[in-house]
């Protein structure tokens, strides 16, 4: 077994589908966590927020809190979350691929 896989090393980074998803939206610009719980209709706001905060730790997202009332707060993707764009564009073509079929 290597000890130091690439893949494994991604999988464990991503872990679920949602932050696929989450990335996904981000590719397009900035959003708010309502929009994002919009676009991804199925996930709780208990796991959107676990999953924001992961991904942020991990150095693929930004949180910015603007100093308003009510507050507002966007997340963007960092360069390294950009760096996804070809991972989750070959997701999306191997998706459609898969649903022909």
């Amino acid at each position: 077994m290597m000890q130091n896989c690439s893949v494994e090393k991604a999988v464990n980074l991503f872990g679920e589908k949602w932050k696929f998803l989450i990335l996904r939206d981000l590719m397009h610009g900035k959003m708010r966590f309502s929009e994002l719980k919009r676009n991804i209709e199925t996930i709780s706001q208990k796991v959107l927020t676990q999953n924001l905060r992961q991904l942020e730790a991990n150095g693929l997202l930004t949180r910015t809190v603007y100093p308003e009332v009510p507050p507002k707060v966007e997340y963007a993707l960092t360069e390294l979350g950009y760096s996804l764009k070809p991972v989750i564009d070959a997701i999306r073509t191997w998706g459609e691929l898969y649903a022909k079929n």
